[in-house]
């Protein structure tokens, strides 16, 4: 997890949507997933991720949104990744009440995703500074299976909600509609997800919220140097603070993952 991946095993494609091209890497067969890079990209962690809800039966989407893709930067390399993002017109690093400008782009892949790969609906988990994205790609009829990951913007208000009220009602309207559920998760002592936000997430969309607390002792120590630097305590639930030993916390939050995303988009489509 400490060298480069050349992600070899997907297949690079250039997505012209709404007149925005993003370079998204594709890999496996079923129904859709969108699997949306934490800071500072496509990291080896996020590749291995991908591949676990690839070899679970589904197709990986996995869009480039910032960073190099498949590296291992250094401190000051993620470090700039991370303020390019913050003053890029297609993220809303601070200020509460709006969707980043981005999700309007993704709920567009997801159309396309879900149109190349039929079944009744995708999936879509967010990380970190995309935490929130799943949420607002709710707004997409097609998007069954949300799931938010340290949700970690806005960055100034760790009550604040990365999403406009009018479309947060939505989102809880189509949720209570559909019996549909949003699955979130964080450590306990995270400092850029904390528990206000998941308060805030509960008083939105009351028990259609299913937030999930992870102890800090559940956490891997053995992290790349942006991390050691720059998120010195618990933060990446299924990317680089997880262990990959059975038993542990974070692989069984993986497997819930997985299981819901086999539940919304596979059991859904047997069912039909």
């Amino acid at each position: 997890m400490k060298v480069e991946d050349p992600l070899e095993d997907f297949t690079r494609r250039e997505v012209i949507l709404d007149g925005l091209g993003k370079a998204v890497y594709v890999a496996g067969s079923g129904p859709a997933v969108i699997v949306m890079t934490e800071m500072p990209g496509i990291s080896p962690h996020v590749a291995r991720f991908s591949r676990w809800v690839r070899d679970a039966g589904f197709t990986v989407y996995m869009p480039s949104l910032f960073g190099r893709d498949g590296a291992v930067p250094d401190a000051d390399e993620g470090a700039n990744v991370f303020r390019r993002a913050c003053v890029s017109a297609e993220f809303r690093a601070f200020g509460a009440n709006a969707s980043s400008p981005v999700t309007q782009w993704l709920r567009a892949l997801a159309r396309l995703a879900h149109e190349e790969c039929g079944g009744p609906g995708i999936g879509a988990i967010g990380m970190c500074f995309t935490g929130n994205f799943a949420l607002s790609m709710m707004l997409e009829a097609s998007v069954l299976a949300p799931v938010l990951s340290q949700p970690s913007l806005p960055l100034d208000d760790p009550a604040g909600l990365e999403i406009g009220p009018d479309d947060l009602e939505a989102v809880r309207q189509r949720l209570d509609r559909e019996e549909l559920t949003v699955l979130a998760y964080r450590f306990e002592g995270d400092k850029i997800c904390r528990a206000e936000r998941f308060a805030a997430y509960a008083e939105g969309l009351g028990d259609r919220f299913v937030g999930r607390v992870l102890p800090d002792n559940a956490a891997s120590t053995d992290v790349a140097p942006f991390f050691a630097r720059h998120v010195p305590y618990p933060h990446s639930v299924v990317t680089a603070h997880l262990i990959d030993e059975a038993g542990q916390p974070t692989l069984t939050a993986r497997d819930e993952i997985l299981a819901f995303f086999t539940e919304r988009l596979v059991k859904a489509e047997s069912a039909a």
